[in-house]
């Protein structure tokens, strides 16, 4: 068992969902607050470290983290990820900020179409090399939690290839592919 305790702000997912509107501005910390979690990650309980305690055994042999001077919010979702590809288009973002049109970008070989190429061009170590870093960087900031698609490949094998990487990362890093 893991029990985090004492946290000063502890924020949870719970109410009626989704959440739409101005009601997505509804966020309520609990001060004081833990998170007792099984062996397996199921939560057991949430919310104040004394509703908490009251309500769960903790066994001798449990985790117990002193939680104070620090906050828990739930991981993000990412529902909808193109995240396993090749190649840089950063030199494109900074044109479209600079006010080039997609058509320009894409008339001089950038664009989608140069996704697509470097995708098919890459190995599948490679593929998964950069994939890991990119999944490394979303779980820093937050994410927990993706929906992995393949997509730039726009052939049998190539799409073969990403959803082979998404397979095995999935086994191999933290961040949960679905």
């Amino acid at each position: 068992m893991l029990l985090i305790e004492h946290l000063d702000q502890l924020y949870t997912v719970a109410g009626p969902a989704p959440r739409a509107g101005a009601r997505q501005g509804d966020v309520a910390p609990i001060a004081d607050g833990a998170v007792a979690c099984d062996d397996t990650g199921i939560i057991l309980a949430a919310g104040t470290t004394r509703d908490v305690r009251s309500r769960v055994a903790v066994p001798g042999e449990a985790t117990i983290v002193d939680g104070r001077h620090q906050s828990l919010v739930p991981g993000f979702v990412d529902g909808h990820t193109h995240v396993v590809f090749a190649g840089d288009r950063r030199d494109e973002l900074r044109r479209r900020l600079g006010g080039a049109t997609y058509a320009e970008i894409a008339a001089a070989g950038g664009g989608i179409l140069s996704t697509v190429i470097n995708t098919r061009a890459a190995r599948e170590g490679d593929l998964a090399a950069a994939t890991r870093v990119r999944l490394a960087e979303m779980l820093a900031a937050g994410t927990t939690t993706c929906e992995a698609k393949s997509g730039y490949g726009l052939d049998t094998e190539t799409e073969l290839r990403m959803l082979r990487v998404i397979r095995r990362l999935g086994d191999e890093q933290p961040v949960e592919l679905g």
